[in-house]
């Protein structure tokens, strides 16, 4: 009880409590630009909590995080360009809404929906986030060995369109995390007599330049080949304060909508790997075979915003779920709070509730206060956010590359790091041309010194190969390992990604 309450009184310091605002709002402005998205977001602010308090800097990237899932709907909904790829299946019903004059509706039954589905999944996670961990520390080398293998075969087997790809992508993550200085050799090894790879690389500088960087490549590649209207002119709000206004009927309207697509996104982001595009599409299609008119889906249904903000909001919350307990990432925001959480001395996992357990109260605390922050700020600046929308990409992309740049470089700790970023930007550039999945390299590059490590003290433990029938764990983590891979790698898979 002692370090809920310390934990508690740390994150409702005005300091703090700054910090969630100001993740919040740029979260929010950055979702809606179209062509960038919270990940993102979150990966040029990383740097940016170098000099803060651990728990001001994760809550203002969490902050970040859940302004970006509320801020992809504006452009979604406004210019059918949907600003993260998870609203997406927002725009299918956003957009006509708003071309019916409906624009203000719909962009507060996303804000409400988005909120709903959020607060219920941060719920879930302090509710089962604690009992998980003490489960999870009773896991030895072994059992964890097993988990991580589990990890990477779904992980990959379920992103992108092949799974060797997938897998590729994930051990060029684990290969690049092992440069520097050997942990129990104490040798260098991978650095090619490169003085500044021995402290490795730069998590900052690898993050940024695969998720931001390689956008900025691709989006300068887009401007040759063809305007894609980005900046134009959007919808205009309705000056009919009933087209704009969120009434009890719309509530009655969504409110079984919203209930179980927050269910929804809640599991699919306790699953690593899925993301919130999945959970997105999964609650609209579950919105449409509930509904008694489907046939409206696709032409401005009010359950169609809700279901998809919903749906991929609740990820948010529950994606903190595996990291937390396990130290697996849920998604790639998962993934750089994890980054953060290293760059602060803080190693995510069950230990961190025995360890720094004021911290993680503390930080359950920013999750509601960010939920409220983001109620309120897109409620009373919704028609200033709506005006991202209309930014150039000529003014976009250049600040972009400015932030990156700056951004690796302070991480980063000079020059060095800044040609790292710009080294995996293009890394990150030919990954996306070439459809090897992004996420997986991160979720690779952040497990991989675990990997290690678990594997090490596997090996130690055991003398001979059949000690491994002392671990009924491992054995059927690996047997279901084999079968997910035998399963998903029969046929290419298509489906919207994170």
């Amino acid at each position: 009880m002692d370090a809920v309450l310390a934990g508690l009184a740390q994150a409702f310091t005005p300091l703090t409590l700054g910090f969630v605002l100001f993740g919040v709002v740029l979260g929010i402005a950055v979702g809606a630009i179209p062509g960038l998205s919270s990940p993102m977001a979150i990966a040029i602010a990383v740097p940016l909590t170098f000099y803060m308090t651990p728990l001001a800097a994760i809550a203002f990237l969490l902050g970040v995080n859940k302004g970006g899932e509320f801020g992809g709907s504006i452009s979604a909904i406004l210019l059918n360009t949907p600003g993260t790829p998870e609203a997406a299946a927002t725009a299918l019903d956003g957009h006509p809404l708003a071309q019916q004059g409906k624009a203000g509706k719909a962009l507060k039954t996303a804000l409400y929906s988005s909120v709903a589905g959020d607060t219920f999944s941060d719920i879930v996670l302090i509710l089962v986030a604690a009992p998980l961990a003490v489960i999870a520390l009773k896991m030895g080398p072994p059992e964890l060995l097993g988990v991580l293998i589990f990890a990477f075969t779904f992980v990959t087997a379920l992103l992108g369109n092949s799974m060797i790809k997938g897998l590729i992508a994930a051990a060029l993550g684990v290969l690049l995390s092992l440069i520097g200085i050997d942990p129990e050799a104490a040798i260098p090894r991978l650095t090619f007599d490169v003085l500044e790879l021995e402290d490795g690389l730069s998590f900052a500088g690898v993050a940024i330049g695969l998720l931001a960087f390689s956008e900025v490549i691709m989006q300068i590649e887009r401007s040759f080949m063809a305007e894609d209207g980005a900046g134009e002119a959007s919808v205009e709000f309705s000056k009919v304060r009933e087209d704009n206004a969120f009434t009890r009927a719309d509530f009655r309207q969504v409110r079984g909508t919203v209930a179980r697509s927050a269910v929804i996104g809640t599991v699919i982001g306790a699953i690593p790997g899925l993301g919130t595009s999945l959970a997105g599409f999964l609650g609209y299609g579950a919105a449409m075979k509930a509904s008694k008119h489907p046939e409206e889906f696709g032409k401005g249904r009010l359950e169609g915003v809700a279901a998809t903000e919903a749906a991929n909001s609740a990820v948010v919350g529950s994606n903190l779920i595996p990291l937390l307990t396990l130290g697996i990432p849920g998604n790639v925001a998962a993934a750089l709070l994890a980054g953060a959480f290293l760059i602060h001395g803080i190693t995510p996992g069950p230990l961190i509730f025995q360890d720094h357990a004021a911290l993680v109260y503390g930080m359950f605390g920013c999750l509601i206060v960010a939920n409220l922050m983001n109620l309120l700020v897109g409620s009373v600046g919704l028609r200033l956010f709506s005006l991202a929308v209309r930014t150039p990409r000529t003014v976009v992309m250049p600040s972009v590359a400015l932030l990156c740049i700056t951004g690796s470089f302070i991480a980063g700790g000079g020059l060095f790091a800044v040609a790292t970023m710009m080294v995996f930007g293009v890394l990150g550039y030919l990954m996306r041309k070439l459809d090897f999945s992004i996420i997986a390299f991160i979720l690779g590059f952040i497990l991989g010194p675990m990997v290690e490590r678990s594997l090490r003290h596997t090996v130690i433990l055991f003398e001979d190969a059949s000690d491994i029938l002392g671990h009924p764990f491992l054995i059927a983590m690996l047997v279901v390992s084999a079968g997910a891979a035998f399963w998903f790698g029969r046929r290419p898979r298509r489906r919207p990604v994170e």
